[in-house]
């Protein structure tokens, strides 16, 4: 009788570990709180013991504080994708918004918010949300300066323009939390006819340009 040889086990390299850790760390975030997420919890999903967490990060907020960039920088790159870095600007801004009406995106707005909540108290990961914002309105004012250039958008000031943007975004962001979400028409459109205000455009371009 003869008995079929196991494959033998692959070992994770240490950047394969840590990756793993920051990735269940973020799902774990998004799922139930970045204040709920510990050492210990992210060891069991892992099926490992606590210690080897710790080996790869100090304390729970330096993981926090990579799992929050991690996922961040995840849904930047997917609202302004490179894909789309050669589309006129008009078609690249109306993408971003349409984008954010995903429900992938509806997740993330509570992770902005809870991280925001939890940066009064957490220095590190108020710098991480500080620094993430920051990349944000950079990527964006580029967008509108490449409007601007183009003679798609008109605008004195394109980070001006970014910022009541990304405040309108923040805004509807804040309504995420809510058991029974408030619904009115209004809220439908208001980072469109926004940002369609703050560049020059006539109402209804950019959400008919995706």
């Amino acid at each position: 009788m003869t008995s079929t040889p196991r494959a033998p086990r692959t070992r994770k390299t240490a950047e394969e570990r840590r990756s793993d850790i920051v990735r269940t760390a973020g799902r774990l975030a998004l799922e139930r709180g970045l204040e709920r997420v510990t050492m210990q919890l992210v060891a069991d999903e892992l099926g490992v013991r606590p210690g080897l967490i710790s080996y790869y990060f100090a304390t729970v907020d330096d993981l926090l504080c990579e799992a929050f960039v991690r996922a961040v920088g995840r849904e930047r790159a997917a609202l302004l994708p490179e894909a789309d870095a050669a589309l006129p600007p008009v078609r690249r801004l109306a993408r971003l918004l349409h984008r954010l009406n995903g429900e992938e995106f509806t997740d993330l707005g509570r992770l902005w918010l809870n991280a925001r909540h939890l940066a009064r108290y957490r220095p590190g990961l108020g710098r991480a949300v500080a620094e993430q914002e920051a990349i944000m309105r950079d990527a964006l004012t580029e967008v509108i300066e490449d409007g601007v250039r183009s003679g798609d958008f008109t605008t004195a000031d394109p980070l001006g323009a970014c910022v009541v943007l990304l405040v309108a975004i923040d805004g509807l962001g804040a309504y995420a939390n809510d058991p029974s979400p408030f619904a009115h028409p209004a809220l439908d459109t208001l980072v469109f006819t926004t940002a369609e205000r703050e560049l020059g455009l006539a109402e209804g371009t950019l959400r008919h340009a995706g």
